[in-house]
Formats: C-alpha cells, structure tokens, sequence
C-alpha cells in the first residue's frame, strides 16, 4: 500500500473513532449535591481576574474637561492608546461628569472610575462608528457598543463610580417601537431592520456586509467585549442603557463582581454573556427592564456556525431586585450551554416571571446541560419557579435539547401561577430534571409538565405539603 493510501486509511479510520467516540460519551446525571458543587469549585479555580501594571494615564491630562458638556471622545481615545502603548496600566476618570461618545478599551487597560465620578454617554448616534457587533445573537456591522473591544485582552473597567447610559424615551428607547416608551407614528424603529437582519441570517450571508447604522434604529448595546480573554468589570454602577447592559462576546475568563446595574429600558437586560467560557458573576445587582441574566450562545444560523457554547458560568451572591427573568438561559442559544452553577441569590419583584427560566426552540437547537441552581431565597415571582420551554419561537428544523437541571434549596414565600412548567418535545423530553429540598408557597397550580424523563422531586413542598409526582410522570 503506498504512502498516500496509507495516510488516508490512518485519517479515515481516525475519524470513525471520533464520531464513535462522540456517538457512545455518556452524558452528565448528577447523584448527589456533592457532585455539582465540586464542578463548580474545579471552574471557579479556572477564572483568574486581570491584574495591571502600577502606571496611571489621568484623561485630564489629555484635555478631558469633567463639566457635561465638553465632549471628551478624542481624550479618552489618546489617554487608552498611551496606556496600550506603555505597556498598560490605570486610565482614569477622576471626579466630574465627563461627555463621551464610543470608548474603544485595547489590551492591558483598566479604565478606573474615580469615586462618585461619572461617564456620560452622548446621545447622538454619529458619536459611535460602525463596527463589527453582535445584536441579539446575530452578527453585524452596526454602531458601536458604549465601551467596545475586539481581539483584546487583559483590560477592565473598575471603580466606584457611574456609567451612564443617558438613554430615556426621547432617547434610544424610542427605537424599539413601542409606544410605552415614547415611540409614535411620526419616528423610525427597529421592526424592519430586525426583520432584514433575520433574513441574511437564514441567508448566511457573510456577517461583514450586514451593514446597518443609520435609519435602522438597531440599538447598541452598553458594554460589549468582543473576542477577548481576560476581563474585569468590577464596582461600577451602570444606569440608563439603550438595550442590553453587559454583553461579553466570544470571551473566555471574565469576572464580573459588585456591578449595580439599574436600568429599566425595553431589552435593558442585566448580563447576557454571549458564548463565553469560564465566567464568574458575583455580588452584582441588578434591577432591570428585562432579565437580569441571560445566558446566550447566538441564534439560528449564526449561533450553530459559529457553534460556541456557552461554558462555564458561575453566579453567586446577587440580587434580582426587578426583571422578566432572575437566571435566564436563552433564547438565543443555537451554539448550546453547559456546567451553568447559581447560588445563593435572593429575587424579590411582582414582575419577576421566573427565576430559572431555559427557553429555546427548534429554531435554534442546540444542547442545554448541566445547570444547577441552589440556595436561593424568592419573595414573589409571576409565573412559574422553574420554566423550561422548547417552544420559545417559530418552530424550525433543529430540536432542541434539554438535560440534567438541578434545582436545591429553593424557598418561595408567594408562588406564582405554577411551582414547574415545562412544554418539550415528545421526541426531545427534558431529561433529568431533579428539585430537592425545595418550598414553594402560594403557588395556584403545583406543576405542569408535559414530556420529561426522569423527573424527580425530593422533599418539595408546594403549598405546605410535600408533592408527589405520579409514578406516571416520574418515569415518562
């Protein structure tokens, strides 16, 4: 046999290997409380913050003026530019109200907010260029995010000061189309350049000539790193922002800690980091238009091309004062999620909807796995503890998957409409899903469920009494 034959038997016979080794990988069933939480401490150990060298670049320096008014664009832009150059360090916004437009962040800056100071973000649109973005899970070239990086790495935005958003319903929020927030028949809005975003989605056209800006009313969103590792954002309090707050793109080791986050704008969700591996969300705040956070991974044709899962995420410790969902996995979430860990969160609002919510759709396919949810303490929710939902959007041809959900010491005060709602698949049930230890008052219907496998309950109460699920519905 000659050479070249040789090697493409190797190739072949390799390949059959691996697809046998896919086909046969036994998937993740949890046991005992024991298991998760020693993943969760092994992820916990991969996530390092940043550090920077001890060098500051006050934007003073560099003709920042901090009266609201002076716009400090050009500024900004040379102070992180120096500090790139240098080889990093502190760029710093000392006291004051400083006007900017798109801060581009590069490798190796921290930009440190000086207590009580404030970034004011301008409201003109001609203030942030055309760049390569993401926008609900679709690629793009559309207006910069408020603070952008691509490609970058080790960089931060830190301190105790104010970003702030300046967004109202005169203001970018006007741009969704909804008449709630200040949108009428004589203004343009995001509904048909949303609907054409779509569309060279379906097309998979090339993600570069999506060219969309000015007179398609696609909101930017607040803080967007894109392709970068190594990220902190730490400290700061983030308010008024034209959509979605922090928004981590194709990022790897990102920390985001003590963040308070108000914002109650259409799609002004909390954190939705997008098709990250190892994040850490702790001791953040959140009171929002929308959900706190939402765990994504792209949609449709974009999300499985790129397929990018979302991958290791720790939250822990925060508060859900207000928003649709506390811990959201989805919708855009073609590219799948797994080893998702909460713990010990409090939620509290009559228009918090679910506290763990995974919606998806055969639109987007996908795998969802691993989550686990424990100690976490709810004062009111409106509609359901635990959601999962397969049939978020339009259907299409690529069933999703859901499996192995753990949900622990969970306790409720006043329940919604279900303690568990899931709407699956018969093809797909969700698999292993398992509440233990959990307390539900209030609640007008305890569960409804339509295909599972291998559902189990242990010591949940629901109303006072400890629920039984029929040996029917256990074993579906």
């Amino acid at each position: 046999m000659n050479t070249k034959r040789l090697s493409g038997l190797v190739l072949a016979i390799g390949m059959l290997l691996f697809i046998s080794a896919c086909a046969t990988r036994e998937k993740t069933v949890w046991t005992s409380t024991e298991q998760p939480l020693k993943e969760m401490e092994r992820i916990r150990a991969l996530i390092k913050a940043p550090v920077f060298k001890d060098k500051d670049y006050d934007i003073t320096a560099y003709g920042a003026v901090g009266d609201g008014v002076t716009l400090n664009t050009e500024a900004f832009r040379r102070a992180i530019e120096d500090c790139n150059k240098n080889g990093g360090g502190r760029v710093i916004v000392p006291y004051g109200k400083f006007l900017t437009g798109a801060i581009t962040l590069k490798s190796n800056v921290n930009l440190h907010l000086a207590d009580s100071t404030t970034i004011l973000f301008s409201r003109d649109p001609e203030h942030y260029p055309i760049v390569f973005t993401r926008w609900e899970g679709m690629e793009l070239m559309n207006y910069s995010p408020f603070i952008y990086a691509y490609g970058e790495e080790n960089i931060a935005i830190t301190g105790n000061g104010t970003l702030d958003g300046n967004a109202d319903d005169d203001n970018w929020w006007y741009w969704k189309g909804k008449k709630e927030h200040g949108w009428d028949e004589s203004k343009g809005h995001q509904g048909p350049a949303r609907d054409s975003l779509h569309a060279l989605n379906h097309q998979k056209t090339d993600p570069k000539t999506r060219i969309f800006g000015k007179g398609h009313y696609l909101r930017p969103n607040f803080i967007q790193p894109y392709k970068c590792n190594n990220i902190l954002i730490s400290d700061i309090k983030m308010i008024n922002s034209p959509m979605w707050n922090l928004n981590p793109v194709l990022c790897e080791n990102v920390t985001i800690e003590r963040v308070k986050i108000i914002s109650h704008g259409p799609n002004n969700d909390g954190a939705d980091p997008e098709s990250c591996k190892n994040v850490l969300i702790k001791d953040c705040f959140f009171d929002t238009g929308d959900d706190c956070i939402a765990i994504k991974s792209g949609r449709d044709e974009d999300g499985r091309s790129i397929n990018k899962p979302a991958e290791n995420h720790i939250i822990e410790g925060c508060e859900m004062k207000e928003g649709h969902g506390g811990v959201v996995i989805g919708s855009e979430i073609s590219g799948g999620a797994r080893n998702i860990f909460a713990v010990n969160c409090v939620m509290d609002s009559p228009d918090l909807d679910r506290v763990l919510r995974i919606k998806t759709s055969s639109s987007r396919g996908g795998v969802i796995e691993n989550i686990f949810m424990k100690d976490i303490k709810v004062g009111t929710y409106r509609e359901a503890a635990v959601r999962c939902n397969m049939f978020y959007e339009a259907p299409g041809d690529f069933i999703p998957t859901i499996r192995n959900v753990w949900v622990e010491n969970m306790h409720v005060e006043k329940g919604g409409t279900y303690g568990l709602l899931v709407n699956a698949y018969k093809e797909s049930p969700v698999e292993n899903l398992r509440m233990v230890n959990c307390t539900i008052n209030g609640v007008q219907i305890p569960f409804k469920v339509d295909y599972v496998e291998n559902l189990k309950f242990d010591n949940v109460k629901i109303n006072g009494e400890v629920t039984v699920l029929p040996d029917s519905l256990s074993s579906k």
